[in-house]
């Protein structure tokens, strides 16, 4: 089932910033960019399905009833709230990749159920340009995939320094060759508890430069490796969420 995002009121008045009604039984999408996804893009047809989440995170199943030359009136078969996410909140601190990789982390980890991406221009970083608005499309877009009601937020790149001036409840980094513990024990003995803060911090394709593991053992982060196997930078940070998410889970 087609699934979208949508704003909107439940008055005609409120027809300018959110073109949307909200006002079941019915929907109505007027919003240009839904409606030209919707009717020229799927052409979709009176009878069929689509999924619509509002931005109170509503999801409401509904069929189209009707389509015409400006709006497309859904009739609303059920509604709850959306129940696709996390019960705390992760957050990825991650030196940019060339290419299509990165476009693939910010995917995954969208997918992951990350609630933002900070990138971080490490000293070893192989990616020095800004593109945050096409990788913010990219996480947008799998939301729209994965039937997440809450969109990720890629943030502008960053310094470790900035990002922490946060309040995350654990820092956990991830760091190629760790002698220190595993994420199993790590977690046993600082289990994440609900609604809590957490961000993973992983490096580039060179790894973490002297200086930076030298400030993560002056703020005491917890090192952890992810095993003897060498790992790309993208399959690290997809394996590091799976794990952990796989690890809070179990």
């Amino acid at each position: 089932m087609p699934h979208f995002f949508i704003e909107g009121g439940n008055k005609i008045d409120n027809i300018g910033e959110n073109p949307n009604i909200i006002a079941p039984p019915l929907i109505t999408i007027r919003d240009l960019d839904n409606y030209r996804h919707i009717a020229r893009s799927l052409r979709a047809k009176t009878g069929e399905k689509l999924l619509l989440i509002d931005n109170n995170q509503i999801q409401y199943e509904t069929t189209i009833a009707k389509i015409d030359s400006k709006e497309i009136v859904c009739k609303i078969e059920k509604s709850y709230p959306s129940n696709r996410d996390l019960d705390f909140d992760l957050y990825l601190a991650q030196s940019p990749l060339r290419s299509d990789a990165q476009l693939t982390i910010m995917e995954k980890a969208t997918e992951l159920g990350v609630r933002a991406v900070y990138p971080v221009f490490t000293d070893n970083c192989a990616l020095k340009v800004n593109k945050r608005d096409k990788w913010q499309r990219v996480m947008y877009e799998a939301s729209k995939q994965c039937e997440r009601a809450k969109i990720p937020t890629c943030y502008e790149p960053s310094t470790f320094e900035e990002i922490l001036k946060n309040n995350f409840d654990k820092i956990i980094v991830f760091a190629e060759h760790s002698t220190e513990k595993n994420l199993k024990t790590y977690l046993k003995e600082n289990p994440i508890k609900k609604n809590e803060k957490v961000l993973v911090i992983i490096g580039p394709e060179g790894g973490f430069s002297e200086r930076e593991f030298n400030y993560f053992k002056e703020k005491n982060f917890p090192l952890i490796t992810l095993g003897n196997l060498i790992l790309k930078a993208d399959t690290a940070v997809i394996t590091a969420l799976g794990d952990l998410i796989y690890e809070y889970q179990g």
